[in-house]
């Protein structure tokens, strides 16, 4: 997933967007992981762009970022504001009518993509976006913050379904992984794979 690949122009990162749980899981480093991130992302004046609640990982992010003094946009469709329990204490808090446009809005407010640990919906999110760069629909960098070896089976996941001839080495390279905030946002400052280059190296329809 590391391999080196044409990419775009980098362009000036503003907004990160992270997807993750809206539970903290069973480990603590999870939690730490997100706190630190956040604090990253407010050292380098990075707005976050995130699903918009104040439980688990997404409000230890979310409040990381407020106390070291950085900006948050919360996402959430108009259904989830209960449910979810939203976060009222953020820079701006987004109601959508619906998922599809919740997703939509976040791409749209987002320079960059980061998946912290989550369950379905950071998967779904992660890998629509993921989907949306390959077809060349946004040129955008993505990259997995790997909390605790969170994300080690699902790259293997990947690499497997790579040497089934579902996805070119190219494309695996779409997204990147690393194991430190700071690492990772240096990473995706470099510019996003172009999708001509990605499609290119698939051995397959991909």
């Amino acid at each position: 997933m590391s391999m080196p690949v044409k990419t775009f122009p980098p362009q000036p990162l503003r907004s990160v967007c992270v997807f993750s749980g809206s539970s903290p899981g069973v480990r603590p480093c999870h939690g730490e992981m997100a706190a630190a991130l956040g604090r990253a992302l407010a050292r380098r004046d990075l707005t976050l762009v995130f699903g918009g609640s104040h439980c688990g990982l997404m409000g230890v992010l979310a409040d990381a970022t407020l106390a070291a003094g950085g900006k948050v946009v919360g996402v959430m469709p108009q259904a989830l504001v209960a449910k979810e329990r939203a976060h009222l204490g953020l820079t701006e808090l987004v109601i959508t009518e619906d998922m599809a446009s919740r997703k939509a809005a976040m791409a749209e407010r987002s320079d960059a993509f980061v998946a912290l640990p989550g369950g379905y919906g950071t998967l779904d999110e992660l890998f629509e976006m993921v989907t949306w760069a390959q077809l060349g629909f946004h040129r955008k960098p993505l990259g997995l913050l790997n909390s605790g070896g969170f994300w080690d089976g699902m790259i293997g996941f990947l690499a497997q379904v790579g040497a089934e001839g579902f996805i070119g080495g190219a494309g695996l390279a779409l997204v990147q992984c690393e194991g430190d905030p700071e690492a990772l946002l240096d990473r995706l400052a470099l510019g996003a794979p172009d999708p001509e280059f990605v499609w290119k190296g698939q051995p397959s329809g991909g």
